[in-house]
């Protein structure tokens, strides 16, 4: 079974770029983070199905905060 994708970082949210029911695979990026002037895509490490993606351009977030869920 799949994990929630959850921050490593504290970062602004720049895009969404996967929405709840999407499917994804390995290596699809589901959003693109800045940290320190620097744009991190977060990646799906594992296929699925998002159930849910629960957070939105301009949100900040913290190391440990759920970014998607899995079904």
């Amino acid at each position: 079974m799949a994990e929630d994708v959850v921050a490593e970082i504290v970062a602004s949210v720049l895009e969404v770029r996967a929405s709840a029911g999407q499917q994804v695979e390995v290596g699809d990026t589901l959003v693109l983070l800045e940290s320190m002037k620097m744009e991190i895509p977060v990646l799906a490490e594992e296929p699925g199905t998002l159930a849910d993606v629960k957070v939105v351009v301009g949100d900040v977030i913290q190391a440990g905060d759920i970014i998607a869920v899995y079904e």
